[in-house]
């Protein structure tokens, strides 16, 4: 919906940075600029602050903005990361400018729950709010102004009073801030944020759904939350998850005879070639593919005493029911790069999540390269190999063709190998390969039942 640029401030871990600059210098945004900022610098500004939100310390870091944020930052527009916009979100710096007029420094929408009236739960003890309270999922701060005001000194002054744990992180904070200082408070249009939790009052903030501006997944439960008209707000989110993320690459490129292209930053520059009439020539020449590495949930940790090995690939979608099979033979990590239409990527999710086999293993780097818009129809094998070799977190890697089926316990055979002085001049392990034309085929148990196999045809090299 955007027709101006943009520039987001991530406050992130080290993982998140990787994953983020990836995706975003590979995506080719025209007009859109990052900034990442470590949450490591900023945790100790927040330890005084005891929070049992899931989000952990992540949940309190809107609180440090006037101080992570740099100087010449005067205002910003502060949003959590499950929102859909279904409109252009520059419209959110009118009412900013209506805000700052009338002296305010936050802008928050009321809280669409009965949360802070203490109605819904008892074992909590709820934080004091202004009736309802504030949801602090869209929030405007004038950065300027907070900082004179000394924003650090108010909410800690706020925390320190209270004594106990948040339940909601910041938004427990931000609203007992409000409650003892409400003249910095200004109330944006319920519009902006309409809140799908459990027990949700925002019907009675819209007509129909048309009026609504931006969707906040708030439940814990997300997108499987079931409410009226959810079917029509997750439609929204189905959309946008399977749209071809190219298409905004070209859409704000302009590419037609009638637009003139926007400025384009953070981007690679375009080769110089002549495309006859095609305005777009260069833009489809620009082979630059979209990278989303640790697509779905990773964690990796180091085998006490041995040298690990991470097993390397890469696949297309044609190829997704082999990674099961492989899963069971290779217990070790693994770094597999996937080249995956945006459809492909949800239905990629889907079958993860549900896999008995893919679902328990954490040890996994699922990372996603898009296709390209204009389909050329070639498979870029080299560079999915260098995504997956990339992301590997270990000091030796076995590189394998996707349908290439590893024997039980290789992995655990190549740590010892490594283990042993053999790895000390820097050798290559060559692991003999077999090859047979048949899909449904008992994996040799032994080398005996291997050359059997080999001698009856089954198997050859």
């Amino acid at each position: 919906y955007r027709q101006s640029s943009l520039h987001f401030h991530f406050i992130s871990d080290s993982v998140a940075h990787h994953i983020l600059s990836t995706l975003f210098s590979s995506w080719l945004l025209p007009s859109v600029n990052i900034s990442f900022y470590p949450v490591e610098d900023y945790r100790d500004k927040v330890d005084i602050i005891q929070n049992v939100h899931y989000s952990g310390v992540y949940g309190l870091m809107k609180l440090i903005l006037t101080e992570a944020l740099p100087g010449w930052l005067s205002q910003v527009i502060v949003l959590d990361t499950d929102m859909i916009f279904t409109t252009d979100i520059t419209q959110l710096w009118k009412i900013m400018s209506e805000m700052k007029e009338k002296h305010k420094l936050l802008g928050l929408v009321e809280n669409q729950s009965d949360w802070y009236l203490g109605t819904l739960w008892k074992n909590y003890k709820i934080w004091p709010a202004i009736g309802r309270g504030f949801n602090t999922g869209v929030m405007l701060m004038d950065l300027d102004q907070l900082r004179v005001a000394k924003w650090y000194q108010i909410w800690r002054s706020a925390a320190l009073k209270e004594k106990q744990p948040t339940s909601l992180a910041d938004q427990d904070i931000i609203n007992a801030v409000i409650k003892y200082n409400p003249s910095l408070h200004y109330t944006i249009p319920c519009y902006w944020n309409v809140q799908l939790s459990e027990h949700t009052l925002s019907e009675s903030c819209y007509q129909h759904t048309g009026q609504v501006k931006v969707i906040h997944w708030n439940s814990p439960l997300k997108t499987n939350i079931d409410l009226k008209h959810v079917q029509c707000f997750r439609n929204f989110y189905n959309i946008f998850t399977e749209m071809d993320g190219s298409h905004l690459r070209a859409e704000l490129l302009y590419c037609s005879q009638d637009e003139q292209p926007l400025p384009i930053s953070n981007t690679l520059e375009l080769p110089v070639a002549v495309g006859g009439d095609d305005q777009c020539w260069e833009f489809k020449q620009h082979h630059v593919y979209r990278t989303h590495p640790y697509f779905i949930d990773y964690h990796y940790q180091q085998s006490a005493g041995q040298p690990d090995v991470t097993l390397v690939a890469q696949l297309s979608y044609d190829r997704l029911q082999m990674l099961e099979a492989l899963a069971e033979h290779w217990e070790g990590p693994m770094s597999l790069a996937l080249f995956l239409t945006d459809s492909e990527a949800q239905l990629f999710i889907h079958f993860a999540l549900h896999s008995p086999v893919i679902s328990r293993r954490k040890n996994i780097g699922f990372h996603i390269v898009y296709k390209l818009q204009y389909n050329t129809g070639l498979y870029p094998v080299n560079y999915l190999r260098n995504v997956a070799l990339k992301n590997v977190n270990t000091a030796y890697v076995f590189l394998s063709d996707i349908d290439f089926l590893p024997s039980y316990g290789i992995n655990e055979y190549l740590q010892s190998l490594l283990a042993n002085d053999q790895a000390s001049q820097k050798n290559a392990f060559v692991v003999p390969a077999f090859e047979t034309l048949r899909y449904r085929l008992d994996f040799p148990a032994d080398r005996a039942n291997l050359l059997d196999m080999l001698d009856n045809g089954l198997l050859y090299t």
